[in-house]
């Protein structure tokens, strides 16, 4: 649904060679300064293509990590560059353990990272300025115009106009029914009687039409013209008498549907990416570290105090669905399992303190990832009493159980987890968990995993 569709494809195969070019300049430049010579052996030439290849994998997650044109920030462009610098490195340092490729000189991996992000880095701002450029030059324009003067009108306009958003020249509006009072009258060129004429006189390219649907006469005229003439047509539909909030519309073969809230995990390949990257990691875990901790956690546990050394507790899954949750026990056994733990909680042993500060009490879990109860990245599961309180006196509580529940997840890494004794700290994790559930992607899903072990590695005051 994108006209430049063709245009960001463009760029992205040109980014792409580009990005392979300064990786291998990279490579030449670190080979330099650590061997003395831009000749590589055998064994980094080799290197140098799953360095690049694993370059294109993490790139094609986001498509962002491509864009040079002015829709986001420049800080959010290079947080995600970042971001993909670091999932790279995350996956590239796996296939060195799992190839078993010690030989790789863990200097030149450095210099070649260090280099590599800024040359790439120093590439995205020279091609934001030449896209900048070109697009404000006079060939790039692309006259338009808008049909109407409701809010549709009103918002589309102020869009375009955004200094973010070049490439358009607005040519006016046209309405039968124009506002004198409206800050915008000056903008107005006539009626919709005018609007072939005046299109055909200033070369306009597209039109813009944000009046309701119920003039078929007019919209059919309206395509004619356009068709004869080689204009694009455009309806932008008005929503915002039933609809108070950002929306999605896509198609069901030629059927329109609206769906009021952004579900990026609804879509198959979504979920299919995040439930096969949470069995390569569950496994990983359950695999490489699960088999070193346990018996020291279990030691640990057994020696404090009497018990079984995991926790079992039903806890609500994705569409309230109860499973079975497991943990390292961190309490003395008792019956009140069903309330939350406080600050200085006499049922906390020792251990269970510190397994609850650095996390390592739910590294269970991952078993639970396997099995396809939980996720690594997702609302955390609450207990079962929590749902039905909550779900009585927070609106959204129910919402984020739309999808699976996850070992860590955005409110935990922004500060809201522990104890929550007032319904607003509730209300926050229920923000943020609907803020991931609209906004997912796996560059977040890498970034909250990142994050989550940085907490683990400093600490967290509200973990008790």
């Amino acid at each position: 649904m994108n006209k430049y569709q063709h245009y960001y494809s463009f760029n992205r195969i040109i980014l792409l060679i580009l990005d392979v070019a300064l990786i291998a300049l990279s490579f030449n430049l670190s080979n330099y300064f650590r061997y003395g010579t831009v000749d590589l052996a055998h064994q980094y030439s080799v290197f140098f293509v799953l360095f690049a290849l694993v370059w294109w994998v993490v790139s094609g997650f986001s498509n962002f990590v491509f864009r040079v044109d002015g829709i986001i920030s420049i800080g959010k462009r290079f947080s995600n560059l970042i971001n993909a610098f670091l999932l790279h490195a995350f996956i590239l340092a796996s296939c060195i353990v799992i190839f078993n490729l010690e030989e790789i000189s863990r200097l030149l991996l450095l210099y070649t990272y260090l280099s590599s992000a800024l040359l790439i880095g120093f590439s995205r701002l020279v091609f934001m300025q030449l896209n900048k450029y070109v697009t404000n030059s006079d060939m790039a324009y692309s006259r338009y115009v808008i049909v109407g003067s409701g809010q549709a009108a009103l918002s589309l306009y102020n869009t375009f106009s955004n200094e973010e958003n070049p490439g358009t020249k607005f040519m006016g509006f046209f309405d039968d029914e124009a506002d004198p009072n409206s800050p915008y009258y000056s903008q107005f060129k006539g009626s919709i009687a005018d609007l072939q004429e005046y299109c055909l006189q200033h070369s306009i390219d597209e039109i813009y039409y944000t009046k309701p649907l119920n003039d078929k006469d007019q919209i059919d005229e309206l395509t004619a013209f356009c068709d004869d003439n080689f204009v694009y047509f455009r309806i932008v539909p008005d929503f915002s008498a039933i609809v108070q909030k950002d929306v999605n519309l896509y198609f069901y073969h030629n059927i329109p549907i609206i769906s009021v809230r952004k579900e990026p995990l609804e879509q198959v390949t979504n979920r299919v990416m995040k439930r096969a990257f949470d069995i390569v990691f569950s496994l990983a875990v359950i695999l490489v570290i699960f088999p070193i901790v346990l018996p020291i956690i279990a030691l640990a546990i057994r020696f404090e105090s009497k018990g079984p050394i995991f926790f079992k507790q039903l806890r609500p899954g994705k569409k309230n669905h109860l499973f079975v949750c497991y943990k390292f026990r961190t309490m003395f056994v008792n019956n009140q399992t069903e309330v939350q733990a406080t600050k200085n909680d006499p049922r906390i042993t020792r251990v269970g303190r510190f397994l609850r500060k650095t996390n390592l009490d739910e590294l269970p879990q991952f078993f639970n990832v396997l099995l396809g109860d939980m996720s690594v990245v997702g609302p955390r599961p609450n207990l079962v009493s929590q749902l039905d309180h909550y779900s009585k006196v927070i609106s959204k509580y129910k919402m984020r159980h739309f999808v699976t529940p996850g070992i860590t997840g955005y409110a935990q890494v922004s500060g809201y987890r522990g104890e929550t004794k007032e319904v607003h700290l509730m209300e926050k994790r229920v923000e943020y968990d609907v803020k991931y559930m609209e906004n997912w992607s796996f560059m977040m899903d890498m970034k909250i995993i990142f994050l989550t072990v940085w907490n683990m590695i400093k600490g967290e005051k509200n973990a008790y």
